[in-house]
């Protein structure tokens, strides 16, 4: 009997190129199908990926009609949605690529098919598995107090995608979901996700929309920055800004203010593309107060070989062939949807809004 774990992708683009080569890397799976709409494309994938066991797809569904354990949904974002569920209801398990979905409405369908299925649905945040995300956790579970003040996001100086990160219809939003989910899940799962309860935000797109800075000026639908003030439950306010584009270095590091104790973190990498939360941790700093003196200390970055791409891949995996639940669940990355469409909202209407997660307990009609 083969034990190997048969894993299925949709999508085959650059991300999901990545995921083949850490599927590739491991004994125990083998990629038997590859799915893209796009006449041809899979085969190609199947080929340059050097995929010997892989079968090509136009569609999904037949990709999904396999026996298949696993799927890792790699189309972009408008397709999440859709796809997943299907997955979901033809039994499989699924890990969906970063943002869950391009609304609220979408992630909660998408967390209900997997309760009503009773499969997997895990969301690919890899910095998780960065050993410095857990520390950081640990100190603001542990040294800090009652946090009553969070600061996170981030900036590119110059690192604008184009394609379909820059189509409203396709990627639902800009740098709020492409770089701003992780830096809201470094700061909202450090506090173990606190329910969101309003947002008051701005977003623009002046550099987007400018030929002098962007070759698709003319295609660029979506915020290429974003700042807002999301009060939370439990008396805690978050100060959340994100850009792809400015004319400044830097948006500030992250912090977490307490009652006993502060915390600082500066992002990793130099560049026009650094400066945000999905490559790795900087500096931690640790600032507070002993009998009136002031006590500042650095806490040493833990250099790791980690290939934390790899690490989210194989965690899926594990999970599956183990029946352990999901690494890292949609349910709570709801929260983090949620506030990003409190976002949108809030911008365009000009006004604080509130934030409601639906009921998750109704079942998909």
């Amino acid at each position: 009997m083969d034990s190997k774990i048969r894993i299925g992708i949709i999508g085959s683009g650059g991300i999901a190129a990545a995921h083949a080569r850490a599927y590739k890397k491991m004994s125990d799976v083998d990629i038997v199908a590859v799915a893209d709409i796009v006449p041809g494309k899979a085969d190609a994938f199947i080929k340059q990926l050097e995929l010997p066991h892989a079968k090509g797809y136009e569609d999904h569904q037949e990709l999904l009609s396999l026996d298949l354990d696993g799927v890792s949904v790699c189309t972009p974002n408008i397709a999440h949605h859709r796809t997943s569920i299907d997955a979901l209801m033809a039994g499989k398990h699924v890990l969906v690529e970063k943002p869950l979905a391009i609304t609220l409405n979408q992630g909660v369908e998408m967390v209900q098919a997997a309760k009503a299925s009773g499969k997997i649905l895990t969301v690919g945040f890899q910095p998780r598995y960065d050993p410095n995300m857990k520390a950081i956790k640990e100190l603001v579970q542990t040294q800090l107090g009652n946090v009553y003040y969070i600061q996170t996001g981030g900036g590119r100086r110059r690192g604008m995608p184009g394609g379909t990160f820059i189509n409203k219809d396709l990627a639902g939003a800009g740098a709020m979901a492409d770089i701003g989910c992780y830096s809201l899940d470094l700061a909202l799962n450090a506090l173990d996700y606190p329910k969101p309860l309003t947002v008051s935000a701005y977003t623009s797109n002046h550099f987007g929309t400018n030929p002098t800075y962007h070759p698709e000026a003319e295609k660029f639908e979506v915020e290429d920055f974003g700042v807002a003030l999301v009060r939370l439950e439990g008396g805690k306010v978050l100060n959340f800004k994100i850009s792809w584009a400015m004319h400044m270095d830097s948006l500030g590091p992250t912090l977490f203010l307490g009652t006993e104790a502060g915390l600082k973190l500066t992002p990793a990498g130099k560049g026009p593309w650094s400066g945000v939360w999905d490559g790795g941790i900087g500096t931690i700093d640790l600032f507070h107060d002993i009998n009136g003196k002031h006590v500042d200390t650095s806490i040493p970055v833990q250099s790791h070989s980690l290939d934390i791409f790899y690490e989210k891949v194989r965690d899926f995996v594990v999970a599956v062939k183990e029946g352990k639940e999901a690494p890292i669940p949609a349910e709570q990355i709801l929260v983090n949807q949620a506030i990003i469409d409190g976002i949108l909202r809030s911008s365009q209407e000009g006004h604080e809004v509130d934030i409601h997660i639906p009921n998750l307990a109704e079942t998909l009609s």
